[in-house]
């Protein structure tokens, strides 16, 4: 097992890892729309989808891997009413169209709006 770490993606908050090498995959943690260069939480649907995508791009790059190894996704949102505008941005980023899980949470770390996590082949 490898552990996978990246300045480009917010460090961990909590007792877990940004991500896994196991086997020939990769497993990210969820990721939420962090900056990790200012610490900081967008406003909105739209650029809290695109930094969560951008996070968990950092990590599938550590591992020397990207977007078109992924093969599973589990996105959460706080609230449905987020599930067009943030599908938008997940298509420009997800292009391969992996398998998927989407649902609604009653809360997420920080207050955010959604966290991204990825499973990926190498």
């Amino acid at each position: 097992m490898k552990v996978l770490e990246t300045n480009k993606a917010p460090g961990a908050i909590g007792p877990y890892s940004q991500g896994f090498e196991v086997n020939g995959f990769v497993f990210t943690s969820g990721q939420i729309p962090v900056d990790p260069a200012s610490g900081e939480v967008p406003e909105g649907i739209t650029a809290q989808a695109e930094q969560s995508c951008k996070n968990v791009g950092a990590i599938l790059e550590a591992a020397g891997i990207s977007f078109a190894n992924v093969i599973k996704t589990t996105c959460f949102l706080s609230d449905m009413g987020d599930f067009a505008a943030f599908n938008e941005v997940y298509a420009r980023y997800f292009i391969s169209k992996p398998a998927r899980s989407c649902v609604a949470v009653k809360a997420l770390p920080k207050g955010v709006l959604c966290e991204i996590e990825a499973i990926a082949a190498k």
